[in-house]
């Protein structure tokens, strides 16, 4: 049976590793933190145009050929799974490549109120005080206010995401596409991790949401981050204490376009 591939996108801070941390309790699946292809596949696309003065000698059929290769060759013989969840932030960007690519599949985009991923951002940096961090390139200075606006610009680790989510719900390749809401995941995981079944037309698989576990420590340490990529070990909803000034958390407490069910234009499933 041919490899199937999907994809997990959206928000930072949004349950994305979480959702591939109970994806991979089933043998048939491969799920995993952010990897390399999302950035080798922009990169051959840029290459295969015009920029390359050999581009002329290239056709649209060999660039899909080239472009679906990345994934075979990179989900080689060294994963066994039958169906492969690649994960990264430009996918909601890439919807209409990744349709002639994979008509079949599933683009699944975590998402969260973004004032809670600013917020989730912020704990990280303030808990490794001692250690610079690579989403602001390792550089040690700043304030809250001005870490906000960097990561929450249109080139930024939340700005650019949340712009591509947009890009993908509002647009005319999103009948492959799902929203999975952090709360949702977290606050009742048993539904959330049917509707991805559901989504995906896969056999359901007793997931233990008891114990959960994923390990990205040494790539975590490495970004001068760690924790970033910590899962606990059972799913529940936790509640705290946003840690960000008032203006700065009134500032994105409306940005959530996707909880009103009028902007739905397309019909996007919402979990």
């Amino acid at each position: 049976m041919e490899r199937r591939f999907h994809f997990i996108s959206g928000l930072p801070r949004s349950g994305s590793t979480l959702l591939s941390a109970i994806l991979r309790q089933n043998p048939r699946f491969y799920a995993g933190m952010s990897g390399p292809i999302g950035g080798v596949f922009n990169t051959l696309l840029g290459e295969l145009g015009g920029r390359n003065e050999y581009s002329v000698f290239i056709n649209d059929e060999q660039r899909r050929r080239m472009l679906k290769g990345l994934f075979d060759q990179y989900y080689g013989p060294e994963f066994s799974a039958d169906v492969v969840f690649d994960t990264n932030r430009i996918w909601c960007s890439k919807l209409g490549q990744l349709k002639p690519l994979f008509p079949h599949g599933k683009v699944i985009a975590c998402v969260r109120h973004v004032s809670w991923v600013i917020d989730s951002i912020e704990q990280l940096i303030r808990k490794n005080a001692f250690q610079p961090s690579s989403i602001f390139n390792y550089q040690p200075g700043g304030t809250v206010y001005s870490r906000s606006e960097g990561v929450a610009n249109g080139d930024g680790m939340v700005g650019f995401a949340y712009n591509a989510l947009k890009e993908a719900y509002y647009g005319e390749d999103s009948e492959n596409l799902m929203f999975l809401q952090y709360e949702t995941l977290v606050g009742d995981p048993a539904r959330a991790i049917q509707a991805v079944y559901d989504f995906i037309d896969e056999p359901t698989f007793a997931h233990d949401f008891e114990h959960v576990s994923y390990d990205a420590n040494e790539f975590d340490l490495r970004a001068g981050t760690p924790g970033l990529h910590t899962v606990r070990e059972k799913v529940a909803l936790r509640e705290r204490t946003s840690i960000l000034p008032p203006d700065v958390f009134r500032r994105f407490e409306n940005d959530a376009f996707w909880r009103d069910s009028q902007l739905n234009l397309r019909g996007v499933r919402v979990i």
